[in-house]
């Protein structure tokens, strides 16, 4: 949209295992495919980072963990540099999956980087902490929660994830998000963005209490949910103005695919915010598609079942998008 700041959201960006062993044979921003150029042109990019980011630390074995992403940092974080990436969601059940020691290597790296974060940190009270970002002359306040894996959870003098029930229906996570979004306003920003890591993998449609969920966020003041973790894309439901993005599937990865359910198939949600006050007004959904290990626009037979997917999941909340080009357009 002209005159309008872009921001990007991204599914989950996960750099380990086969995407990183393929990342010594080719240049680093090949990950980003043909997509490359726009993500670079958009004014603020947000995304989920599924993997620590380190070369030391050990498998976590202190509870049953089928797999563990663990990106190289010698090429991830400049491959992060040069598409833009201005804040990554770390509140995740992946970040721990090398041990503390990982965890904190991955928050060095992208302070050193200047990539701000939220969702980890040495104590609970860091890892609960929104962070603040400028993008295209906008404040933005982004904090990060997670309801999976509560045995990666920060605890009061050590290091972890921002773990809390997604449920409004729980006090103790009414009273920390409260007091999130209170730290939040403090630097009276422009826009609210919550990163919510939830739910089951490979489910189509978030259940009621995560729905109640998000929207008591947007009552309470957040401006954009930013929801990931099902591996595949759900709807798209815009409440008293706000969009809520309940899932938003996988952006780059190595994972075998669902034939059905087809997780190597999502977007790149942009949502186009009013340059004064930073009000959503536009959300812009291209279709993407994971292979060879990069992110890439989508084939033609790849976009048009996600566009009608998309569709079909969001018409549930009352959501209906128009076509424009390749991709869905939502007025907000």
């Amino acid at each position: 949209m002209n005159d309008s700041v872009n921001v990007g959201f991204t599914g989950d960006v996960m750099l380990g295992r086969l995407v990183d062993d393929r990342q010594r044979y080719r240049p680093t921003h090949a990950i980003w495919g043909d997509l490359f150029e726009r993500l670079r042109a958009l004014d603020g990019l947000f995304v989920n980072l599924e993997c620590c980011v380190s070369d030391r630390g050990q498998e976590w074995r202190e509870t049953y963990r089928p797999f563990h992403f663990r990106a190289n940092p010698e090429w991830a974080i400049e491959a992060l540099c040069e598409v833009g990436v201005d804040w990554t969601s770390l509140a995740n059940n992946h970040l721990m999956d090398y041990g503390d020691r990982a965890l904190l290597d991955t928050v060095h790296a992208l302070t050193d980087a200047g990539i701000a974060y939220s969702g980890v940190g040495e104590s609970l009270a860091a890892a609960r902490e929104p962070s603040l970002v400028t993008v295209g002359g906008l404040d933005v306040a982004l904090f990060s929660l997670t309801d999976n894996t509560p045995e990666f959870a920060a605890g009061e003098k050590s290091p972890g994830t921002a773990y809390l029930p997604c449920d409004p229906d729980d006090e103790e996570t009414r009273t920390a998000t409260r007091e999130i979004l209170d730290r939040a306003e403090t630097h009276d920003p422009d826009l609210v963005v919550a990163s919510l890591h939830w739910g089951p993998n490979m489910v189509e449609q978030p259940d009621e209490t995560r729905q109640r969920f998000a929207r008591w966020l947007v009552e309470e003041g957040v401006d954009v949910v930013y929801g990931h973790s099902a591996h595949v894309f759900q709807g798209v439901e815009v409440y008293r103005g706000a969009p809520i993005l309940y899932d938003t599937g996988d952006f780059v990865d190595d994972y075998a695919v669902d034939a059905r359910l087809h997780n190597d198939r999502s977007f790149l949600f942009e949502l186009a915010l009013d340059p004064e006050d930073g009000t959503p007004v536009e959300l812009r959904l291209l279709p993407t598609e994971i292979y060879e290990f990069s992110v890439h626009e989508a084939t033609e037979t790849a976009a048009s079942w996600s566009r009608k997917r998309m569709r079909s999941l969001s018409e549930a909340f009352g959501t209906e998008f128009e076509r424009e080009g390749e991709a869905l357009v939502l007025a907000l």
